[in-house]
């Protein structure tokens, strides 16, 4: 270890260079990473939704669809403006009532049931359909295509509307994110460190880290917009104490070694000791969201532990370099350090421990409870904006047309027109069905065959498939739709065996289901992982049930505020926060934990040990806690997309309960479970027959 160090500050001018030269890659590879802005894209290939939706793309070259909404438009304009809608190349077919009334059908002749579904009060719904699915490049340019087109005159709807304001949205705010998490960290390090130079140096290297994080994610293909908008600040907040550890390294040993290449060599050889085992348990923590049935989690997990992988190796050879090249500046901008040592809070702790514990059992229960009831929201309409463009168009065919969500039954074509209008009649009749219209209602509902136009025509049935339209009153991923889709699913298999309901409603209860699955699965996946982890680097039984005890109290405390403020937290949110701060903050607890044994294996009875422990780790704790915070807090408030809001306050929030838990619990667990942490340690089983000070 030591000679690769040496060999690190040897070539430190060579290793500055190559770092900066492979910046160029690194944004030649984030321009090509393409980002995913659909949600609904990382369900599971197997679910019969995602399958249904295959077939629409594959069968119907239905990949998407928009309903645009036309006010006070003549037929021969609505027309007009559909023949432009025909000419974009992603565009496969366009039909409205227009389409049946320009067949020299008058509008009187019309049935009732189909007049009320495309035409109210003056306005007119088109529907519109896209060669390829929701979230493609050439839907999302098809949508904006469509925008400028219809101008002010209309209003476009659609999961593809939603998605490519979500994507405008997220590109407006990314560097704010980087800007605000910069700043906010900075002027931590500047009251954390004893130079004003430094932590630019400090935030240079873990930015590097991040510009290599975000370029190799082209070997992955593409990424989440979620999981673009956070990794950034998320790496900088859990990467920077690797950082701040190193350079508090090289200043001790700068004390013991006048050639500063000898003290570097020695501090990284120190330093990649140390944060091996932080570091592994923070990127296990990460890896676990890979057990996801959403893949949403696989993204988040990959990226995110590439980038802590990364902030290491950057940590211990770009840092290293530019600490040694620019030393004499840095030496220049020296100041006093303004953070307090915190004595008073540890003698505190130590002589209250027993107050502590009381006040631990007694919070608790509350904190367990606020977890076990948290809310959660699915509907992604309410992460964002309501001015939004799609929004407004949503809530208009809301209030105008009642078409809330939409499900698309594919029922085979062997079925016969007569137990197609059966199954119509037995969907129509269930409570909060729209309107239920497939190709034989609108034959068998007094509209001549032939004089239906082909583009209906083709819409609505091919040679394998016919296509039933269910319009819902419900809002998607309520209780009452989800059963909604339930019974519909269970009247189409009466009909045919093979059916299957795919559309915005079925895919958001999917939705529901495998996120509530994963809910319990990802946090068990990951406290078991990290558990094995802390039992090879800690070399015992109890501590690592300790650690996991006092980290997952935090987490209880910080997802139940969310219940006891009344806060509905996005479906994704509750997922990933209890993996991600468990992984991200466990560091905290190892550090006191691994000086406490130390100092115990040193010979010092129990109340030393611990006193020594958290007064030798108190600071760097609150500074890795603050950073976390600096990195994420800036972001909860100033997010326009309420999904990475929630998320990056719920980590802010996180890093402060955990800083503030393990400096105070876990003192207090370590003095109370003394005997039986010695005897269930390697090394310590001596200590564990002594008598201890009480």
């Amino acid at each position: 270890m030591l000679k690769f160090a040496e060999k690190i500050c040897k070539h430190k001018k060579i290793i500055l260079i190559i770092a900066l030269l492979l910046l160029i890659p690194s944004f030649i590879g984030m321009q090509a990473t393409r980002i995913n802005y659909d949600i609904l894209a990382y369900l599971p290939d197997n679910v019969d939704t995602v399958k249904g939706e295959n077939i629409l793309t594959n069968e119907f070259n239905m990949g998407s669809y928009s309903i645009v909404i036309t006010e006070n438009m003549s037929t021969k304009d609505i027309q007009k403006l559909e023949d432009k809608f025909k000419e974009l190349d992603n565009v496969e077919k366009v039909a409205s009532v227009a389409d049946l009334l320009g067949s020299n059908i008058p509008e009187e002749m019309l049935p009732d049931e189909v007049k009320d579904i495309a035409y109210k009060d003056g306005d007119t719904a088109i529907l519109v359909t896209f060669k390829e699915g929701i979230s493609s490049d050439k839907t999302l340019e098809s949508i904006e295509q469509l925008r400028k087109i219809a101008d002010k005159q209309c209003k476009i709807s659609g999961m593809s509307a939603l998605v490519l304001d979500t994507k405008n949205i997220a590109n407006s705010e990314i560097v704010t994110y980087v800007v605000i998490a910069v700043i906010l960290c900075m002027i931590v390090l500047q009251f954390a460190l004893d130079s004003y130079l430094a932590p630019v140096f400090l935030l240079a290297s873990i930015g590097i880290a991040i510009l290599y994080n975000m370029g190799s994610n082209i070997f992955l293909g593409e990424i989440s917009y979620i999981t673009k908008a956070i990794s950034a600040v998320l790496q900088l907040g859990v990467t920077m104490d690797f950082a701040i550890f190193l350079y508090h390294s090289y200043k001790a040993e700068k004390q013991n070694y006048s050639d500063n290449d000898d003290a570097m060599a020695h501090a990284i050889s120190k330093t990649l000791v140390s944060v091996v085992g932080s570091s592994l348990t923070t990127i296990a923590g990460f890896l676990a969201l890979c057990s996801m049935n959403l893949t949403l989690g696989k993204d988040i997990g990959i990226v995110m532990a590439k980038g802590v992988f990364l902030g290491v190796v950057s940590v211990v050879t770009v840092l290293p370099a530019m600490l040694l090249i620019f030393d004499k500046a840095i030496e220049k901008t020296k100041h006093k350090e303004i953070l307090p040592r915190f004595e008073k809070w540890k003698n505190f702790n130590i002589k209250h421990y027993k107050a502590i514990i009381v006040a631990f059992l007694v919070i608790l229960p509350v904190a367990v409870y606020g977890y076990q009831k948290i809310s959660v929201y699915y509907d992604l309409n309410k992460t964002l904006p309501q001015t939004l463009p799609s929004i407004e168009a949503s809530n208009t065919l809301e209030d105008k047309f009642n078409m809330v969500s939409t499900e698309l039954a594919l029922v085979s074509k062997e079925v016969p027109s007569y137990k197609v209008n059966e199954m119509l009649d037995k969907i129509q009749d269930l409570d909060g069905v729209e309107f239920a219209l497939g190709y034989s209602s609108l034959a068998d509902n007094g509209i001549p065959e032939e004089v239906i136009p082909d583009s209906i025509k083709s819409m609505l049935e091919n040679d394998k498939y016919q296509l039933v339209v269910i319009s819902s009153k419900y809002e998607l991923a309520t209780d009452e739709l989800n059963e909604q889709v339930n019974k519909i699913n269970s009247i189409i298999k009466e009909y045919d065996d093979s059916a299957l309901l795919a559309g915005e409603g079925p895919l958001m209860k999917d939705l529901v289901e495998i996120s509530d699955h994963d809910f319990n699965s990802v946090n068990s996946v990951s406290i078991a992982v990290i558990f094995v982890i802390m039992i090879f680097v800690l070399k015992s039984i109890s501590l690592p049930v300790i650690l996991m005890v006092v980290i997952e109290f935090a987490i209880f405390l910080n997802m139940g505020i969310s219940t006891y403020t009344n806060t509905t937290l996005p479906f994704i949110a509750s997922i990933v926060i209890g993996t991600i701060q468990l992984g991200a903050t466990i560091d905290y607890a190892i550090l006191i934990t691994t000086k406490y044994i130390n100092f115990r294996k040193e010979g010092k009875d129990k109340k030393e040990a611990v006193s020594e422990a958290l007064g030798t780790s108190i600071s760097s704790i609150i500074v890795s806690g603050l950073c976390f915070f600096g990195a994420t807090f800036g972001v909860g408030i100033v997010s326009k997309i309420g999904m990475i809001a929630s998320l990056c306050t719920l980590m802010s929030r996180g890093s402060i309960i955990s800083m503030f838990t393990v400096i105070m619990v876990l003192p207090a667990f370590l003095l109370l479970f003394d005997r039986v942490v010695c005897k269930t340690t390697v090394g310590m089983r001596h200590l564990g027959q002594t008598k201890n000070v009480s």
